[in-house]
């Protein structure tokens, strides 16, 4: 299957179950609109009606051999809201049911309803001059079954309505109006191409709303593949990936592939997390937890990181993957900052005890990519990378800081690493070699 910009997508079948039953859906929606919108119409003609043979009461009896032309124009009108009335109540039902209604239904749906103006000039023409009542207000009633059919969201269908109503009035036209030419009926009104002419542009009136409706559908189905695609992103990346980060990952592409990149890896922890909270209600550590780990999505997210998964008391952020830039050192490097003051602020401001934070930062090499089974994928980065950011944030409770960084997140962070105070060469757990390491809170 493709997506509506033709990228080839492998979407689950339960994806394309999903869509099916989307559309189906916005389908029976949309022609039970299109149902009582048209019942409205003809409600309200059964009114306007004999209002206008009322008021120009004068104007009828010259131009119709009886006023009783209008008990049947009525009765024609009055079946038609209870065909469409009925009718919404069957959709209504299928609806309901999780059922679609059969083409050959929604073909005759259309074949009954554009024959309706046909219809009604026949009975018309029972008391008025033929030319006339072609001529006449209900053969404009073709235009609003057509235009009303891109509704039903189907090129075919809207189509069929024109040529329906093209045929009727052409056959209607070469059939009676004939019968009735006097030297008072303009020659032209019925001549073969004047009528034909009326004829080819129903058609094309049917053609151009066929167009509308495939165009509405597009759309529908554009915008189904777009929530689903954003749904598996913030699925993939969970619920604390920024929309900014989402819609870049939307102008890619679909697949999220296994790549190799620099990134910037941040690991946070609350300093004796378990004693800040050894007496506190399950609320209140909920409600400690949501007041850091707010303020870190927010801080992350505007550095343009994203965290990647929270650990209880603390959490692990990449600056670089899925979206790298030129900057990524130095943006985690400014978040770090940032999140220590916004920590120290929740306390002074009483939203959470007096605690400490402890902030690791390394940069290298690191495989990003989704890991997991089918349904239940996660975006995961693997390397050194993280667990030397790690090991780094560990550090903090040896040397009583807040905020530690490699040598390499330092050369990389530009101004960000101003004032970084140089602990020298550190053996670092699981680390052969001496890593340098600089303090910047």
């Amino acid at each position: 299957m493709s997506d509506p910009a033709g990228r080839a997508t492998r979407w689950p079948a339960s994806s394309v179950g999903a869509f099916e039953d989307h559309l189906a859906r916005e389908i029976l929606q949309s022609e039970r609109m299109r149902l009582a919108i048209l019942a409205g119409i003809f409600a309200l003609l059964t009114v306007v009606f004999p209002l206008f043979a009322l008021v120009f009461r004068e104007d009828y009896l010259r131009n119709f051999h009886s006023v009783g032309m209008i008990g049947y124009a009525l009765g024609v009108a009055a079946a038609l809201v209870a065909y469409e009335l009925l009718m919404r109540t069957i959709l209504g039902r299928q609806l309901a049911a999780g059922r679609t209604p059969s083409p050959l239904l929604r073909f005759w749906n259309a074949f009954i309803e554009t024959s309706v103006p046909t219809v009604l000039m026949l009975v018309l023409g029972q008391y008025a001059h033929a030319v006339l009542v072609l001529q006449g207000p209900a053969a404009f009633l073709y235009a609003v079954f057509i235009v009303l059919s891109t509704l039903r969201l189907d090129f075919r269908l809207s189509v069929f309505t024109g040529l329906v109503a093209a045929v009727e009035f052409v056959a209607l036209s070469f059939l009676v109006a004939p019968a009735e030419i006097d030297s008072a009926t303009p020659a032209v009104l019925i001549a073969p191409g004047f009528v034909l002419m009326k004829g080819v542009m129903l058609l094309l009136a049917g053609v151009a709303a066929g167009f509308v409706a495939a165009q509405l559908r597009r759309r529908i189905v554009k915008a189904f593949y777009a929530s689903e695609e954003r749904q598996r992103i913030v699925n993939a990346f969970g619920q604390q990936v920024s929309p900014e980060v989402v819609d870049e990952l939307l102008r890619q592409g679909p697949e999220i592939a296994s790549r190799r990149s620099f990134v910037c890896v941040m690991f946070m922890d609350i300093r004796d997390f378990t004693q800040l909270v050894e007496h506190r209600s399950p609320e209140e550590i909920v409600a400690i937890q949501n007041a850091v780990f707010g303020a870190a999505v927010e801080v992350v997210n505007r550095h343009h990181g994203i965290i990647n998964q929270f650990l209880g008391d603390g959490f692990m952020a990449t600056f670089g993957a899925p979206l790298a830039t030129r900057e990524d050192c130095r943006n985690a490097v400014a978040a770090a900052r940032e999140l220590v003051a916004r920590v120290k602020a929740l306390a002074d401001a009483g939203r959470i005890p007096a605690a400490a934070i402890g902030i690791g930062l390394h940069a290298g090499e690191a495989v990003s990519g989704n890991v997991g089974p089918a349904l239940r994928k996660q975006y995961s980065i693997t390397g050194n990378v993280v667990i030397l950011a790690s090991r780094i944030e560990q550090l903090n409770k040896d040397y009583g800081s807040q905020l530690l960084i490699s040598g390499e997140v330092l050369q990389a962070s530009g101004d960000q690493g101003a004032g970084a105070v140089p602990l020298g060469p550190v053996k670092v757990k699981g680390r052969e070699e001496l890593l340098e390491i600089y303090r910047l809170a």
